[in-house]
């Protein structure tokens, strides 16, 4: 393992697609919808705000950046419980897919706002910066890439690299011959790849043009781009633990697992 100056620490916080789940059926997978930390020895970003959000840490050596995917709902929840913006003078980052910082201002405030929600999120106490994602950009010690992936109304695939390492997360992303041949670029070598495996091969029958994909399309993608580890996310609300254990012992690749809400994957 790289020393904590070199690599990156990538926690999960929540795994869960569309709509949160809770009870005896999800404990071990978990059942808050989309949030992962991603951090260096400096650096620290949050990928995507769902309710696994109110699992992230609220005190930071240095301000975190919360970069969105999309602005589908599933993957927002958590913003407006998320502790750290209600904190007087704490500094927060929020990066969206939008084309300029009104526009990614403007498409939170559609559900931040009455009568959705109480009041806007630039009415928290926190210092609250919102602007659009770029192309590329450098947060702290990480690079930050993005690239457009394959989902209704749009989202965006990112990868986080620092010194040697990086990770590549594909959420909310269908595959498909030319929309995997970009991501399998893109990915290209990654340390880890997140990659959304909402469906099994039946499931993904009935639900072509959804926006979601795979396991096997995963494995196919990691084995594709020399990816060397394979984190499969946004698990469907209806895929209890046991579905998703069945799923784990059939992958065949040693290389390849389901994600648990509160793990932390060093690399």
């Amino acid at each position: 393992m790289a020393s904590r100056s070199e690599g990156m620490r990538v926690t999960v916080l929540g795994t869960r697609g569309s709509t949160p789940v809770s009870g005896s059926d999800f404990s071990v997978f978990g059942g808050n919808t989309s949030c992962y930390l991603v951090e260096t020895g400096e650096t620290s970003l949050i990928l995507d705000a769902g309710s696994g959000l109110i699992n992230a840490p609220v005190t930071f050596a240095h301000p975190p950046a919360i970069l969105l995917s999309h602005l589908h709902v599933d993957h927002l929840l958590g913003l407006g419980m998320y502790g750290r913006i209600s904190q007087p003078e704490a500094t927060t980052m929020i990066y969206v897919p939008a084309s300029d910082a009104q526009d990614a201002q403007d498409s939170l405030a559609h559900l931040y706002a009455p009568p959705l929600w109480p009041v806007q999120l630039h009415s928290y106490s926190g210092n609250l910066t919102i602007d659009a994602l770029p192309r590329a950009m450098r947060y702290g010690e990480i690079q930050v890439e993005t690239m457009s992936g394959n989902h209704p109304g749009g989202c965006v695939c990112i990868k986080l690299r620092f010194v040697r390492k990086s990770v590549v997360y594909a959420t909310d992303f269908e595959h498909g011959a030319e929309a995997s041949t970009r991501l399998a670029e893109f990915s290209r070598n990654a340390d880890l790849l997140l990659y959304d495996a909402q469906y099994d091969e039946d499931d993904y029958e009935a639900h072509r043009g959804f926006g979601h994909s795979t396991a096997r399309e995963g494995i196919k993608l990691m084995e594709r781009c020399g990816a060397k580890r394979l984190l499969l996310i946004h698990h469907d609300p209806r895929s209890t633990d046991e579905t998703l254990l069945g799923r784990e012992r059939a992958l065949g690749c040693q290389q390849a697992r389901y994600a648990r809400e509160g793990e932390t994957i060093e690399l």
